[in-house]
């Protein structure tokens, strides 16, 4: 199994504690020498980190003064262009059930989860814009994070409607918010239930995104597959180049 760079741990360390409010209100950070010492780790390991954190927007460097956390208007993590996208779409979409959020067994999903047994939770709900269904999505949840969620009238309803996403509903639910989201994204045809929810034809293309997202300590908490009608979504992402 692939060990997590140093660097990588002690990122996702700080990440997790600014989320938390460790750092609330754009407080400055330990130095690098103070964080070296604490973490026992090299300087350039810490800079390593507060690099991938300046990165995210987490953190902001003032030179001559510090590290600081970056102002917040709300718990989430804006890592990725496409996480910031999804936390806004509270703001102008609504979320539709199909089937409601329920207990089942997904040996697959739960394998992707990291869970030990099979059982999981699964949810299928579709968004809809100025009322145009533009994405369907299947949401998968460990046990516990369903078992809590299943009981909110927005998940456990067919035909409930509400500006919720599910992974706001897990920071409000859960002790650790919800930090990263890996992703990979393939064009697809449409067919079966998609072609469906979506008014769509068979074989018309589509975007599949299969997001896994994170906790701050590090644990899976929702696998997400959304298949997307290309013309009412685009994605964007920013690159930057890394250290020489």
């Amino acid at each position: 199994m692939r060990t997590e760079a140093a660097y990588a741990m002690l990122a996702r360390t700080l990440r997790g504690a600014i989320l938390r409010g460790r750092y609330a209100d754009g407080s400055r950070l330990p130095t690098e020498a103070e964080l070296s010492r604490e973490y026992r780790v090299s300087r350039q390991t810490v800079r390593r980190a507060f690099h991938d954190l300046v990165a995210e927007g987490m953190v902001r460097r003032v030179p001559g003064r510090g590290t600081f956390a970056t102002p917040r208007p709300g718990p989430y993590l804006r890592q990725f262009g496409s996480v910031e996208d999804l936390m806004g779409l509270s703001l102008d979409t609504e979320l539709e059930v199909i089937s409601a959020l329920r207990r089942q067994v997904d040996a697959d999903a739960a394998s992707r989860l990291g869970l030990d047994g099979e059982a999981v939770y699964r949810v299928l709900f579709r968004r809809r814009h100025h009322d145009v269904a533009f994405c369907l999505t299947t949401v998968h949840l460990p046990p516990d994070i369903g078992a809590t969620l299943a009981a909110q009238p927005s998940l456990a309803t067919p035909g409930a409607r509400s500006v919720v996403t599910v992974i706001g509903m897990i920071d409000s639910h859960t002790a650790s918010p919800v930090a990263e989201a890996a992703q990979s994204i393939t064009a697809v045809a449409a067919g079966g239930v998609v072609t469906v929810h979506l008014d769509c034809e068979p074989g018309d293309p589509l975007l599949r995104v299969d997001r896994t997202y994170t906790d701050t300590t590090g644990r899976p908490v929702e696998l997400a597959t959304s298949f997307f009608l290309p013309e009412h979504y685009s994605y964007r992402v920013k690159l930057r180049r890394g250290p020489g």
